[in-house]
């Protein structure tokens, strides 16, 4: 397993919260907080290459109490586990781990996440926005497609909300590594398929919703492919950005054809909801 290089900056929880919409630009794929503190872990590897223009950025935005620390991938994980919390979205969807008590009396959806180094465990704010636009979507018998699918917890919600098919998209191979894991864990195996890279892997495919919870440059870049595959009348969520992105993401879908019909916000973060002409 490849070792990984954590940032640590002194901000506000407010502030990290737009600070790590920022730092999701670069390597960085998973975020925590620990006091003063909001922590990015990003592969040494990748990060090596932009760590100036992290700095860079860091200093352009005010943020100038910062440092690096480069860790073991094995290391990083029994921390990680050992800071997982249960995540409930608004009481129909339980996350745990395996290591926690089961809730043998929950009427739920009962989502089972190992918890390792991948964005998605379901704590982050963009993620419960997508989860939430689920549970109001009409899932049952549709193929749906996660892109950058982290841990798969979209993925797997979705199968168990009755999607006839899903195709979870996670570029990371660690984190795909950890979606083929979880979708076991779960009893999805016969309707999650898992494959680890980019807008490409969707070439060809048909899907009657779209699930992309990733970063506005991303989802900027990406949202032709979507289109392709998107059946019509079909249903595009997108999430991962902030207010000052949204303009521009709503312009891009409609210029393709989309009609939004929701937007969910939770903290600073944003979730667009679009239906396909």
């Amino acid at each position: 397993m490849a070792a990984y290089t954590k940032l640590s900056v002194y901000a506000t929880e407010e502030q990290g919260e737009i600070l790590s919409a920022y730092l999701a630009d670069f390597p960085f794929d998973s975020f925590d907080y620990d006091g003063e503190l909001l922590n990015a872990y990003a592969p040494q590897g990748d990060l090596a290459e932009v760590r100036q223009a992290v700095e860079d950025m860091l200093e352009g935005e005010g943020f100038i109490n910062y440092f690096f620390e480069d860790i073991e991938a094995e290391n990083w994980n029994a921390v990680w586990e050992s800071d997982f919390e249960e995540v409930e979205v608004r009481g129909e969807v339980l996350i745990r781990a395996p290591f926690h008590k089961e809730r043998a009396d929950y009427q739920g959806l009962e989502v089972i996440i190992q918890p390792k180094m991948s964005f998605g465990t379901g704590h982050h704010c963009t993620t419960q926005l997508m989860i939430e636009a689920l549970l109001d979507s009409d899932i049952e018998g549709r193929r749906v497609l996660d892109m950058g699918s982290g841990t798969g917890v979209l993925a797997i919600v979705a199968a168990k909300l009755g999607a006839a098919g899903v195709l979870a998209v996670e570029i990371d191979d660690m984190a795909e590594e950890s979606v083929r894991e979880n979708i076991v864990l779960n009893g999805v195996i016969d309707r999650v398929e898992s494959v680890c890279g980019d807008a490409k892997a969707i070439e060809g495919r048909a899907f009657d919703v779209v699930l992309a919870n990733i970063n506005r440059n991303i989802l900027l870049a990406d949202m032709e492919a979507y289109d392709k595959s998107l059946s019509a009348g079909g249903k595009l969520v997108l999430s991962g950005f902030l207010a000052e992105d949204v303009d521009i993401l709503v312009k891009k879908a409609s210029s393709l054809g989309y009609n939004l019909s929701r937007h969910r916000t939770n903290d600073v973060w944003q979730a667009l909801e679009f239906v396909k002409n």
